[in-house]
């Protein structure tokens, strides 16, 4: 019988970041986590906030928040059973194919009915979401008391504003804040989509009157939907990692490709606003020491947050150039056409590199990465060792 972790504040929340392939690293870390909670417990982390192919991890742990340790099993099998076919189309005919209309597309008129452009086709993996995402489960632990709320943040390119898509309990309402808001829905596969559509990379998602794209472009506070769910302690799993260098002579007297530096801004836009946010509030933490609890309480809107951020020990792009001739050869002849190859500077090819051997290592990584820090993170999460 699947038990509520009563363990554990109903005010954990698990914030996930995005990094399409990258995101692969999070499973490791929850797979390591699913050891320190006892068998048949629910989740816990009742708040779950996740933002790209970090939406599509904790909404995935929303279906099974009755029972963490299977949820965590069903998200391992998927990663780790992954290939790139599953989530773009990678063959000759639709790579090129799907370039092609989109530069026929450009002569169209204005007031025909266009089509989103972008570089690759993801529609495998909407039929990969259908096949394996059940969200009436979301619901039922809603319902059950398993689960407090499900945040999926995209942004509007019709806006410019980060919006956060949430599903959760009566008493959680909307917010408004500058370039920022959080709207109760009930989330489907499209969500998941916009939300996930990495820029230029992947099309935007029409939801509404309004388009959508990758939730971590305009996402100037990350933390933001956690603490507005009622988050009094969050758990980060990051995507700074340390910077290694990919060649032994790094004095290198070129100037940096295009390719290099739009990797850079992707690594710009998935990891930089989650380190200030994560100091903003720190500094907040601070501030609040210095004034008494009898004027806290009227303090609205500030609050101590404690949180705990776990970023991987190894460079992302570093193993991913070990496993790029995994990649199917018209993926390879595209990125070459945009300089980035097996001895490219540019960081895209590990948020592309959709591939078990890939995933299965940054699984292994996010794990260990875990595992030492094992006291903190029961420590944490209020976790006693788990009887055997």
């Amino acid at each position: 019988m699947t038990r509520r972790c009563n363990y554990v504040a109903s005010n954990n929340a698990l914030v996930l970041t995005g990094g399409g392939a990258r995101a692969a690293y999070q499973v490791g870390v929850l797979s390591a986590i699913a050891k320190f909670v006892p068998r048949n417990h629910a989740t816990p982390f009742p708040i779950l906030c996740g933002t790209s192919a970090g939406a599509i991890n904790t909404t995935a742990l929303g279906c099974y928040a009755s029972c963490f340790q299977l949820g965590v099993k069903k998200l391992e099998w998927v990663w780790k059973n992954l290939n790139t076919s599953k989530i773009y189309h990678n063959d000759t005919s639709r790579v090129f194919g799907h370039i092609a209309s989109g530069v026929l597309a450009s002569f169209q008129a204005d007031y025909a009915n266009k089509s989103p452009h972008s570089l690759l086709n993801n529609a495998p993996l909407r039929q990969l979401l259908n096949s394996v995402m059940n969200f009436k489960r979301i619901d039922n632990n809603i319902l059950r008391g398993y689960l407090s709320a499900v945040s999926v943040t995209a942004s509007s390119y019709s806006t410019g504003n980060s919006i956060s898509f949430f599903q959760a309990n009566d008493h959680i309402k909307p917010w408004q804040r500058a370039k920022r808001c959080g709207l109760p829905m009930q989330l489907n596969n499209e969500h998941l989509m916009a939300s996930s559509a990495i820029p230029l990379v992947f099309p935007s998602v029409k939801i509404k009157n309004h388009h959508f794209g990758d939730g971590s472009v305009h996402q100037l506070s990350p933390l933001s939907p956690a603490i507005h769910l009622g988050a009094k302690r969050i758990f980060v799993i990051g995507v700074e990692q340390p910077k290694e260098p990919l060649h032994s002579n790094e004095n290198n007297p070129h100037p940096p490709t295009g390719a290099t530096i739009a990797g850079h801004l992707l690594d710009s836009i998935f990891a930089d606003t989650m380190s200030s946010d994560l100091e903003r509030m720190a500094r907040i933490n601070e501030t609040l020491k210095l004034i008494p609890n009898s004027k806290q309480q009227n303090m609205e809107g500030l609050k101590h947050i404690d949180s705990f951020i776990i970023n991987p020990s190894h460079d992302f792009n570093a193993i991913a150039l070990n496993h790029y001739q995994e990649l199917s050869l018209p993926v390879r002849l595209l990125l070459r056409s945009a300089g980035i190859s097996n001895d490219s500077e540019s960081s895209i090819i590990s948020y592309l590199l959709f591939e078990k051997n890939f995933c299965s290592e940054l699984i292994k990584l996010g794990f260990e990465d875990a595992m030492k820090q094992e006291n903190k993170i029961r420590h944490f999460l209020n976790l006693s060792p788990v009887n055997i």
